[in-house]
């Protein structure tokens, strides 16, 4: 398995992962992710939807984290866990965009294994001017993308 690199849906659909998921990235549990009952961390999910969030929006179009990209701030997170896991298991993370509105956006996750989905999540987000003084629509093509790529509805 290739890590940190994105999976487009054919990749996707050869892991068994289902529609609606169109983007992935792969990654292996770490020992340090791993907490006193031997399983990942809660916090340790929060921190792999960011990871997979910083390729997406790369990829996207969102941004390119240069000095005149847009701030992009996290408003709300959340994470329902499935199934534990444990150190050393591979996994690929999933999102999408599920809805946007003029600034902001909510996305979903999956967190994947060979033993099918063990965790999911969701956040909303909101994008800024680059000295985070007021909220930037989001561009048109960023909307397109959302759109065609994930299938989001503006909200």
């Amino acid at each position: 398995m290739q890590y940190h690199t994105a999976f487009d849906t054919s990749a996707l659909r050869a892991m068994d992962i289902p529609a609606p998921w169109t983007y992935g990235l792969a990654d292996r549990v770490r020992f340090g992710e791993i907490d006193a009952l031997n399983h990942v961390n809660h916090t340790a999910y929060l921190q792999w939807f960011e990871t997979f969030r910083i390729n997406y929006f790369r990829d996207y179009g969102v941004s390119d984290y240069g000095p005149g990209s847009p701030r992009i701030v996290l408003k709300s997170i959340s994470a329902d866990f499935i199934r534990e896991m444990t150190v050393g298991q591979d996994y690929v993370i999933t999102g999408r965009t599920t809805s946007f509105r003029n600034t902001s956006w909510v996305m979903e996750y999956g967190v994947w294994t060979t033993l099918g989905l063990q965790a999911t999540g969701q956040s909303v987000l909101v994008q800024l001017t680059p000295d985070g003084s007021a909220k930037l629509p989001l561009s048109p093509a960023v909307q397109q993308a959302f759109a065609k790529k994930d299938q989001a509805a503006r909200a």
